[in-house]
């Protein structure tokens, strides 16, 4: 049996996330499926490992995390032999820079991004009105750090380089479900570069297995 565990729906972001950075690394694992939206309700067991009841939990022998970038990190620098070597970089400075877009992302494009995921896309499924001024404030706020990101991929293939790391992959989640949006796709279609760099990073096969797991059907815990 795998000795890492990943407890969450490949549906959740953030569980989506570490998926990916696994598959990249070809990185034995077993997920336990969790309904995302169920929070406190969840299964006793799991709750055991995650009080508050969070759409991801990360094993790995005695090792537990929760957070995805955090997760995502310690698979790289775990398995650092194995699958794709160049997600942390190979020196000082391509970690730095690899740094740098992990902040950015984390800072500045997961905040209105996840705003509009969850307002466009799960507000519907849990029965709740979007909030339209969100979704507006957030789009105009992607849109100018797009223009950013149009800029930066002009001189590279990826955000931090010419090779797929971390910093890209952490993108993948959230602009897949907002790309195929009419209502934001433009956003990012629009710009040549930011487009072509969607397109790369989608058709990697890490991301294909994501998106297989996507389409299962759940559980019940």
């Amino acid at each position: 049996m795998a000795s890492v565990k990943v407890f969450g729906s490949p549906t959740s972001t953030e569980v989506a996330r570490v998926l990916a950075c696994l598959f990249e690394k070809d990185v034995d694992f077993q997920l336990i499926r969790i309904d995302s939206f169920k929070g406190m309700a969840r299964k006793p067991d799991y709750l055991r490992l995650q009080p508050a009841g969070q759409a991801l939990t990360f094993e790995h022998g005695s090792k537990t995390l929760v957070e995805s970038r955090e997760i995502c990190r310690y698979i790289a620098e775990k398995f650092a032999d194995q699958g794709n070597k160049d997600l942390l970089g190979k020196g000082t400075l391509e970690r730095a820079s690899i740094e740098q877009w992990l902040q950015t992302e984390m800072q500045s494009f997961d905040p209105p991004t996840s705003a509009l995921v969850f307002n466009l896309a799960f507000a519907p499924i849990l029965e709740l009105e979007p909030d339209q001024e969100v979704i507006t404030k957030s789009k105009a706020k992607l849109a100018n750090l797009l223009d950013v990101y149009e800029q930066r991929l002009e001189e590279t293939n990826y955000l931090a380089g010419d090779k797929f790391t971390l910093a890209d992959l952490s993108h993948l989640p959230n602009t897949h479900y907002l790309i195929a949006d009419m209502r934001c796709g433009h956003l990012f279609r629009s710009k040549k570069r930011v487009s072509n760099w969607w397109d790369k990073m989608s058709e990697r096969p890490s991301w294909k297995k994501v998106l297989e797991l996507q389409q299962q059907p759940p559980p019940v815990l």
